[in-house]
């Protein structure tokens, strides 16, 4: 069975120039699609993935880039929009690197497409009225 999960890999210094994407490809089978990336030489690297294949391949490539030095945590925060506070003023369209917000031509509304979203959090803090929520 192929599953899909968000998470999020954070890499020490020492493992920035490794080839860590490429074993999970290589040895564990695993599909990849980087959410967001950040990559500081010789300092530190941020990756958001959304890692798919099967259980067994996924569990084993969790426990190399543990073993490996790689954090690892799932992206189980969502980011949600309060419909009752949101005036549609936009702020967050522009924020967004994925375009999960889209202005509807005809009402002007701005529409949150949630399965976009990639909990960066970009968008909560020019929302002026707080509309932008994350949910633990």
């Amino acid at each position: 069975m192929t599953k899909a999960r968000k998470v999020v890999l954070r890499f020490p210094h020492r493992l920035v120039d490794k080839p860590i994407v490429y074993r999970l490809v290589k040895d564990y089978d695993l599909q990849f699609n980087i959410l967001k990336a950040s990559v500081t030489p010789k300092e530190e690297g941020l990756l958001v993935l959304e890692l798919s294949g099967k259980k067994k391949d996924y569990d084993e490539a969790v426990r190399f880039l543990t073993e490996a030095g790689v954090e690892l945590q799932s992206l189980a925060q969502d980011v949600f929009r309060n419909e009752d506070r949101c005036t549609h003023c936009g702020a967050c369209v522009t924020m967004c690197p994925v375009g999960a917000f889209v202005v509807d031509p005809v009402t002007r509304r701005v529409e949150f497409q949630h399965t976009k979203c990639i909990a960066c959090e970009l968008c909560i803090k020019p929302c002026p009225v707080r509309a932008m929520e994350v949910r633990l």
